[in-house]
């Protein structure tokens, strides 16, 4: 489905999930995560799709953050009530079962770089700019900036971001391992399209696994992580995902993959 402000495009096992308030740069409202949380909802029931994307409308911005002029008006009282629904719907796109790349196509700024953040694997044009300058405006990011910057970045790096509110290029960005890659603005879809037909040539139960490994895991002491993927390693190896994978590895051809 469509909402107001959140575009769900379907292209055969592909989604593309557009944020559109092109008229303040993208910015995040209450009602625009809301609806997002909808198109979220769809998008991780529907077993067709293996790979989303997320993006921007337009070509100035990807997201710029919360739109400053609504939280102006809020009182503390207000902001303490929706956080946690904010915060839970960036959390369902971290968990959605696929994989998830965000497709930077300008400024992500504060809840812009906080949902970049919660994706998978990020590909930037060369005139992204990232950034949490929360602490410019007296606060602090509350979509869990804190606490995945430094998880991507190192805690170092990202304590510098956070503190100062400094933006970031796209190529800055590269450098310390913000983003996976940066192409020019008019071959940033060739990118992003390339990426998304490597990860739909493999297994998706196995990238489902992969993913549900990595995120839980850093979350886990190391044992506790070993013994995890050694469950999820034996319920790949019962697939027939895995039968056709070793099968088509012998008999020298491309695997076809079906997802159990």
């Amino acid at each position: 489905m469509d909402s107001e402000h959140i575009l769900l495009k379907r292209i055969e096992n592909k989604a593309t999930i557009t944020i559109s308030n092109p008229g303040k740069l993208n910015a995040l409202t209450h009602d625009i995560m809301r609806e997002f949380s909808q198109v979220l909802k769809e998008v991780s029931k529907d077993s067709r799709i293996r790979v989303v994307i997320l993006t921007g409308q337009g070509d100035r911005a990807f997201v710029t953050g919360a739109d400053i002029s609504k939280i102006e008006k809020m009182t503390t009282v207000q902001i303490l009530h929706e956080l946690p629904e904010m915060q839970d719907i960036v959390r369902q796109l971290e968990c959605l079962p696929q994989p998830t790349i965000a497709r930077v196509n300008g400024i992500a700024l504060g809840g812009g770089t906080e949902l970049t953040l919660a994706c998978d694997l990020r590909i930037a044009s060369e005139n992204a700019v990232f950034g949490l300058p929360e602490v410019k405006l007296g606060i602090i990011p509350g979509y869990g900036g804190t606490q995945r910057l430094p998880r991507i970045i190192g805690i170092a790096k990202a304590k510098e971001l956070l503190f100062t509110g400094d933006q970031v290029s796209a190529d800055e960005a590269l450098r310390m391992g913000l983003v996976n890659q940066v192409v020019p603005y008019d071959q940033l879809d060739a990118a992003v399209d390339s990426f998304s037909e490597k990860l739909l040539a493999l297994p998706p139960l196995s990238l489902r696994f992969l993913k549900e490994a990595v995120n839980f895991g850093m979350q886990m002491d190391l044992e506790s992580a070993i013994r995890m993927e050694s469950r999820l390693f034996a319920n790949c190896f019962g697939s027939e995902d895995r039968v056709e994978g070793v099968r088509a590895f012998l008999e020298k051809r491309k695997a076809e993959f079906k997802g159990y």
